[in-house]
């Protein structure tokens, strides 16, 4: 009986030294969240154009004939006033000379005629000839003036023709058609080359008629291009189309502010249009934009978001309306103000006046 009370004394004692269980700590949840400012409400619609040279044009030979060389080949890089291509000269320099020849006669014939005119006139005033003569006379000379200036206009012709014989580049470019051989018959305006310029890349794109009337000329938009996703690059609304082409569409031309090696004209441009929208209430003014993922529904109260209270460290539950989704982001018309950090994750698993906690490294504005 002894050593019975002897055990269970030491046991009490053992179990008086322990220390009781401490307190079990309550777990705050740290949430993501942002600071809401109200913005301008934006629907952006993206469509497809094609990409084309600023500059771009077809050149021709203004005068028919024989080409003699062609120097330009597809593809290469030329330089304004760079020889493209010549037409055999012979003919050329012959009608300049067959002209100047015509010009020195009737040149010659001029001097003539003006010599007789100016003896006439003076044979005239002391009676020496009659008036029928003199009136001759200067017939005589204003023919040959008449004749001089048409030889004169011949031989200007001839030189432009021998000049329009040797097709140049109009400006810095590269060549993207050669449809033009040696030794070929070419009529005059028929196409030789095509050239485009290095100033720049365009993107020509069809507007539909809801969207024409919200664009403005000089409008910033950013571009995109299936061939390179990651590259995206700034254009400007230069043209707008006033008369509709297939399926109501309005032709629009972005001239792009840069460009890159790869970008080559015909390739598929995107250009995104960011233009002013209407909420389903008929909202139209700034609102607060948030992503989508911190709206939660409120069944029969429409929606509602988590707002932060710093004071207490809970969030609280308030009712939001909601004008519009663009982009996984919807647009709020009233139900925050300015400044206000809401829960922007997990916000379905959250309640009313729940404590918490703003996790570190987050965006505090939302883009």
């Amino acid at each position: 009986m002894l050593r019975v009370l002897t055990l269970f004394t030491g046991l009490v004692l053992v179990s008086a030294c322990q220390e009781p269980p401490a307190p079990q700590q309550k777990v705050i949840r740290p949430i993501a969240w942002m600071q809401v400012q109200a913005e301008e409400m934006q629907q952006m619609r993206r469509l497809s154009g094609i990409l084309a040279p600023v500059e771009t044009a077809r050149l021709s030979f203004e005068v028919p004939g024989k080409i003699a060389s062609v120097s330009a080949t597809l593809g290469e890089k030329v330089s304004k006033g760079q020889e493209l291509a010549r037409l055999d000269q012979r003919t050329f320099h012959l009608s300049v000379q067959s002209a100047e020849g015509q010009l020195d006669k009737a040149n010659a014939a001029l001097v003539e005629a003006r010599n007789t005119y100016q003896r006439y006139t003076e044979l005239l005033a002391s009676g020496g000839i009659s008036q029928s003569g003199y009136d001759n006379a200067r017939a005589a000379f204003e023919s040959a003036q008449s004749a001089s200036k048409v030889a004169q206009t011949q031989l200007d012709i001839a030189r432009k023709n021998l000049q329009d014989s040797i097709l140049s580049a109009p400006y810095d470019g590269v060549i993207t058609q050669r449809l033009i051989e040696p030794s070929q018959q070419i009529a005059a305006g028929q196409p030789g080359f095509e050239i485009e310029g290095e100033d720049g890349l365009e993107v020509h794109v069809l507007v539909p008629e809801n969207l024409i009337q919200l664009l403005r000329r000089d409008q910033a938009l950013d571009v995109h291009f299936p061939v390179a996703p990651d590259m995206v690059l700034q254009g400007q609304i230069t043209e707008l189309g006033t008369r509709a082409q297939n399926a109501n569409t309005f032709p629009v031309t972005v001239l792009l502010n840069d460009t890159h090696p790869n970008l080559r004209a015909g390739m598929t441009a995107e250009v995104d249009f960011l233009v002013d929208a209407v909420g389903r209430t008929g909202f139209s003014g700034p609102g607060i934009r948030i992503p989508v993922s911190a709206i939660s529904p409120d069944m029969g109260q429409g929606a509602f978001v988590f707002v932060y209270d710093e004071a207490s460290g809970t969030v609280r539950k308030r009712t939001v309306q909601t004008e519009a989704i663009f982009n996984n982001t919807v647009y709020l018309s009233s139900g925050l103000n300015n400044g206000e950090i809401i829960a922007v994750a997990g916000v379905a698993h959250m309640h009313d006046g729940q404590q918490v906690t703003l996790q570190d490294n987050m965006v505090q504005v939302f883009n």
